[in-house]
């Protein structure tokens, strides 16, 4: 497949931003080129989600049976240029951090207990650098980033732009257009006066700094910051004198706040994760036939046809999440048992769900027999067992036909299906086997 650069436009993530399983992308080798100076994040999780009006703290709940905070954390560990990941959570929390960690291999990461406000967590966070050889300690950067856990959508190009103007300013944040009028109420509640619109910006995450000044701004902020203040920047303006610069943030940078929020993010991962795919052809002549045809069909998905004899397989396992695996009737599955054994090896559905959906292509007319019984029942069995190393095993039936108009049809239909297959991920239809 093509790769395409990850830019902060006016659109959801491109998948290859949020999924790159490597870190050698052309952005990222700008980003080392540009950043030669440690850098490290700050991930304040100590929250408890109050307005989410759910029971678990937002940053731990699941999307896709993934905790909200591993993705955030992944937007920063797959960049080379960034060291540690400093995640500060609630004590409470801190066996449910580390198994996390542990679970989605977070490389980065070192979990730190917050405080009772978040200014106090962010201070925890700072603390866990030093300049002394303590093995217990990390070394302190030079430029240090301070984001929200649940920010997840945060793309490479406005790191490298917040974290350079850190170092260039000593002080970086991120800014977004309100969206809304503010006004101001009195205590009767009534409207006061109301703010120029075009005058004023949303302070958004993520912020850098120099970590000298950010951690000398602390040092010196009053009892009263530490309990009602919430704005990073104005710390290292009110002690340090250091004024920031602003970044225009993408529209992707919104922050998880409500359970409805969950769903959107749900959505964006869904949409993100379904915009390639690959197909792989039995041995059979028809098979391939099938898949290339099916190539010109899924015109709104980038998609490879491979062999499943070709030896280079394992490239696009490493790279692809979905894939549709056509075999002609009568040929057990024996190659999808094979994919999903690379998946284990590779570790690839680790961090995202990985789609198999196994295509049939009848070529004779075949009664329900007890071959065919048998042959469904392995294959739901199989559904059911992978499905619990996040691989989601669909099955579709087709049959050929050779009748144009009614082999265009199916076509048509097994395209349609597959489709809503990638795109909806629904663990309840797997080991089902569809008729297109």
């Amino acid at each position: 497949m093509q790769q395409e650069r990850c830019s902060s436009s006016e659109r959801p993530l491109d998948p290859r931003c949020m999924l790159t399983l490597d870190a050698e992308g052309s952005e990222d080798r700008l980003g080392r080129a540009a950043v030669d100076f440690p850098v490290a994040v700050v991930l304040p999780a100590g929250g408890s989600g109050e307005r989410m009006g759910l029971p678990t703290p937002k940053q731990f709940c699941t999307i896709l049976n993934r905790p909200l905070i591993s993705y955030t954390i992944q937007a920063f560990e797959r960049l080379s240029w960034i060291g540690t990941v400093v995640v500060v959570v609630a004590k409470e929390n801190h066996d449910l951090m580390l198994n996390i960690v542990q679970k989605f291999n977070h490389s980065k990461v070192k979990v730190v207990h917050g405080g009772t406000t978040r200014h106090r967590s962010i201070f925890n966070g700072l603390q866990a650098f030093s300049n002394t050889t303590d093995s217990s300690l990390t070394p302190k950067p030079k430029v240090v980033i301070i984001h929200d856990a649940v920010r997840p959508f945060v793309e490479e190009d406005l790191l490298l732009k917040v974290t350079l103007a850190a170092k260039e300013q000593g002080a970086s944040g991120t800014i977004r257009p309100l969206v809304s009028t503010v006004i101001a109420t009195t205590s009767e509640g009534y409207l006061d006066h109301s703010l120029e619109r075009a005058k004023y910006r949303a302070s958004e995450m993520p912020q850098g700094f120099l970590y000298d000044i950010i951690f000398q701004a602390y040092q010196r902020c009053s009892e009263s910051d530490f309990e009602f203040g919430t704005e990073c920047l104005h710390l290292a303006l009110q002690y340090c004198g250091t004024n920031a610069k602003l970044i225009e943030g993408p529209p992707t940078l919104w922050k998880v706040t409500y359970k409805r929020d969950l769903a959107a993010a749900e959505a964006i991962i869904k949409e993100t994760l379904s915009m390639s795919a690959c197909i792989i052809a039995g041995a059979e002549s028809k098979a391939v036939e099938l898949a290339k045809t099916l190539q010109k069909h899924l015109n709104m998905i980038e998609t490879d046809v491979i062999s499943c004899a070709k030896e280079s397989n394992t490239e696009y396992l490493s790279k692809t999440q979905n894939f549709i695996y056509i075999s002609v009737s009568g040929s057990d599955f024996s190659g999808v048992l094979e994919m999903v054994k690379r998946f284990e090896d590779l570790g690839h559905a680790r961090l995202y769900p990985v789609v198999i959906v196994w295509v049939q292509l009848n070529m004779t007319k075949r009664s329900i027999d007890s071959q065919k019984t048998d042959e469904l029942t392995a294959f739901m069995g199989l559904a059911s067992e992978v499905l619990q190393g996040n691989v989601l095993l669909y099955g579709i039936e087709i049959d050929h036909s050779k009748v144009p108009e009614q082999w265009e049809r199916s076509v048509e239909r097994l395209t349609q299906i597959s489709v809503a297959l990638i795109r909806e991920r629904n663990a309840a239809l797997t080991g089902q086997l569809l008729h297109a």
